[in-house]
């Protein structure tokens, strides 16, 4: 069961409330000495043995990657100070035995700083770094710095054979989760009517926007807002007409929009994958908006209930134990594992406003999934999971009121005011992103990878390693093979082809006419009709995949 934070405020009150009721010398059995301050201490004791249990070489069957948006190491501090009390824990992110470091900055694209370091990167280089395992520049989605799209994790996962899926409480076309399923120079490209898509654009001979590539990575799992994106009309391409909505579900998806509707899917695959969009932008927030303003911080205030926040079944929690519950095995109960990428994203959105509240419970909102990832890696126990964020932000906790810039005061838990400036905008501006490293925490095989400092792009090698995946994609359909069949004139006739792992659609050529499809677990399915007999007697059959470039052919018979 998850640690609240209404149970954490009355037991930290009690025990702050009584003072230091405590304090003596200990020696330890390794002859390490300390101060036992009721209430302040956090060491319990020598640590050796327990960091040494916590060192668990891989593989691991499944990762869990869980991201604070904008949670920098003040963000983090701030939830803690409020909802646990300075000398109390965050009961998820704080109990990951495993914490290191790592540099999260992007490079320049143009001009004479091309390829140098860009200290304060965005969340779509961030993402791009772990999800690629390279740099990039700020506003790109996965593509390289001459805007080459790259093999993202989950990818590169569901090529191996993984179930693979990709939660957030933003709009699913967002950078953060867009990163493990699209390739785009903007990162605004979100669906057909996005101006910003240029050659990306599917009437522009592009990949498409990120709603369209996300239908076409196929993850098994799709979680989040972004409803409206999916609402636009596809203006090029197979479903030329439609929307992506009715693409979506023609190509096989499970589409739902609410509590209810998830709560009935006991099944998710690549037969059927999962789109879940409950919201048309990003979900609200738990807390209500507590907007900093000059000299702020004067009067103490404390966070409130969003009445506008979504139904309990649509908490990052319980996304993120639906998404584990539909990927941890194939129906057979059975399968070769999953990666799961979950973001909470409103921490940054909240701090880009000047708003503690907001994004104290959005990490709060963070710091309960992590709770449900971890519950089930440790019953698991073949499962790694990591912890960390996209790059810093702006909140501070500081001394006292700052005389020009932005401010709030909050009464935590203590009983004692915090008070936290935000001094990189001015009202009704945007606060900034900071070039601060940022806290990495690991439970399981393979997190002793990322204690130290290490850079953002360590982690795909730190997963992908962990996962034992084959990054030659290309390699996996190397076997790739079509069925030869005979038909009657006029018939129907089913071209199946097996060996496309490497693929996540394939066009195939009957005769003159051609079709691209989805790859389902590696094979291909798709129907064309048989020419006229006294015409054509042998139809060749070509089946080229997109992502590989693999080829296979065949040839089919046609008789009277």
């Amino acid at each position: 069961m998850s640690s609240t934070p209404t149970k954490s405020r009355a037991r930290a009150l009690a025990m702050i409330g009584g003072g230091v009721l405590v304090a003596a010398t200990l020696v330890s059995t390794g002859a390490v000495a300390s101060t036992i301050a009721s209430g302040w201490h956090r060491l319990d004791g020598d640590k050796t043995n327990d960091v040494k249990q916590a060192i668990v070489s891989g593989p691991a069957k499944n990762v869990i990657l869980l991201i604070g948006d904008g949670m920098g190491d003040s963000e983090i501090t701030v939830a803690r100070n409020y909802a646990y009390g300075a000398a109390g824990e965050l009961p998820g992110i704080d109990a990951l035995p495993l914490t290191g470091s790592y540099t999260t900055y992007s490079i320049y694209k143009d001009g004479p700083q091309r390829g140098l370091p860009d200290y304060v990167p965005d969340s779509a280089a961030t993402g791009t770094a772990w999800a690629t395992g390279s740099k990039t520049y700020d506003n790109a989605i996965s593509v390289d710095i001459d805007g080459k799209p790259m093999p993202t994790l989950l990818e590169i996962a569901k090529a191996n054979g993984l179930r693979t899926g990709d939660v957030s409480t933003a709009e699913i076309q967002d950078a953060t989760p867009a990163v493990e399923v699209a390739h785009v120079d903007a990162r605004s490209c979100y669906g057909p009517d996005s101006t910003t898509c240029g050659d990306d654009a599917l009437v522009a001979g592009g990949l498409g926007s990120i709603s369209e590539q996300l239908l076409d990575a196929r993850p098994d799992v799709v979680l989040g807002g972004g409803l409206a994106s999916f609402q636009q009309t596809a203006k090029a391409g197979a479903w030329n007409g439609q929307t992506l909505l009715d693409q979506a579900t023609d190509r096989g998806y499970q589409v739902v929009t609410d509590a209810a509707g998830l709560a009935a899917v006991s099944a998710a695959n690549q037969s059927k994958p999962l789109l879940g969009l409950f919201t048309p932008g990003n979900f609200p927030t738990r807390y209500n908006p507590t907007t900093a303003t000059v000299g702020g911080a004067d009067s103490p205030t404390t966070c409130t209930e969003n009445p506008s926040r979504l139904d309990s079944g649509l908490s990052l929690a319980s996304l993120t134990n639906k998404a584990i519950d539909l990927l941890k095995s194939d129906s057979n109960g059975k399968g070769k594992g999953f990666f799961l990428q979950v973001e909470c994203a409103s921490i940054d959105k909240r701090d880009h406003s000047a708003d503690a509240c907001g994004q104290i419970g959005e990490t709060i909102d963070l710091d309960e999934a992590v709770q449900a990832a971890l519950a089930f890696a440790k019953a698991d126990g073949n499962t790694l999971v990591l912890v960390t964020a996209d790059h810093a932000h702006t909140s501070q906790i500081v001394d006292s009121t700052p005389p020009t810039s932005l401010s709030t005061a909050l009464t935590t838990v203590d009983g004692s005011v915090m008070k936290v400036s935000y001094g990189t905008a001015a009202a009704g501006g945007s606060q900034q992103h900071t070039g601060s490293q940022v806290r990495i925490a690991g439970y399981g095989p393979g997190a002793a990878n990322i204690v130290g400092l290490t850079d953002q792009t360590d982690t795909f090698s730190t997963i992908s390693g962990t996962l034992g995946l084959k990054l030659d994609t290309a390699s996996l359909s190397k076997g790739a093979k079509l069925k030869p069949g005979i038909s009657g004139s006029g018939d129907t006739v089913t071209i199946s082809g097996t060996g496309f792992a490497g693929d996540r659609q394939v066009t195939v050529a009957f005769g003159g006419e051609k079709k691209r499809v989805d790859v389902i677990d590696g094979t291909i399915s798709a129907t064309f009709t048989a020419p006229d007999a006294k015409l054509v007697k042998v139809v060749d059959v070509t089946a080229k995949g997109v992502q590989s470039g693999a080829v296979a052919t065949t040839v089919y018979a046609v008789h009277k």
